[in-house]
């Protein structure tokens, strides 16, 4: 007998998942399941690093672990934080709120700034969400985000120009483009 999708208890899985309910998730599971079964595969399901998109007004992204979890986790002395409030381009001339939208990468001090979530509040942020999660599959640090090139004008930019940390106190909100 095997389980995949919403019946799967994502509190047992190892380490923990609470994605194991999307549908992506649980097509991607059966295909993997089948190809074990009749294709000699080995791949196993990874519920780590899914991207997850909650289509609201102002669309909220996230791929691993909440800043509480990865505190929970690894404890917030190897925990580091950057985020922004900040004002998409696009919005200048209808002139939607200020600082409306947030973006954040949680990262781990002990491996290279190896980013561990990213959350994403802004246009598009389901979009910025699905490729994030390949490089996040291919253990991107803070290092990679800040050696990209920003495509200008857009909000996805704003993760290659992080540097206000939770830790340091300072203010994250942006003051222009």
């Amino acid at each position: 007998i095997y389980a995949i999708g919403d019946i799967i208890d994502g509190d047992s899985l190892s380490p923990p998942s609470n994605t194991t309910e999307l549908t992506p998730v649980a097509i991607q599971a059966g295909r993997l399941l089948a190809d074990r079964l009749y294709a000699g595969a080995t791949l196993e399901m990874d519920y780590t690093g899914v991207p997850t998109t909650v289509y609201t007004p102002l669309e909220y992204a996230c791929i691993g672990l909440a800043e509480e979890d990865a505190i929970k986790t690894y404890g917030e002395e190897r925990v580091e934080v950057f985020h922004s409030y900040f004002k998409p381009l696009e919005w200048t001339l209808p002139h939607r709120g200020d600082n409306a939208c947030y973006c954040k990468l949680i990262c781990d001090l002990q491996e290279n700034l190896r980013v561990i979530g990213l959350h994403v509040c802004g246009p598009s942020a389901g979009e910025m969400a699905q490729g994030f999660a390949v490089a996040m599959k291919c253990g991107a640090t803070k290092a990679h985000f800040d050696q990209t090139v920003g495509i200008h004008p857009t909000v996805v930019e704003e993760f290659t120009i992080l540097s206000t940390t939770k830790r340091s106190g300072a203010s994250a909100e942006k003051k222009g483009c």
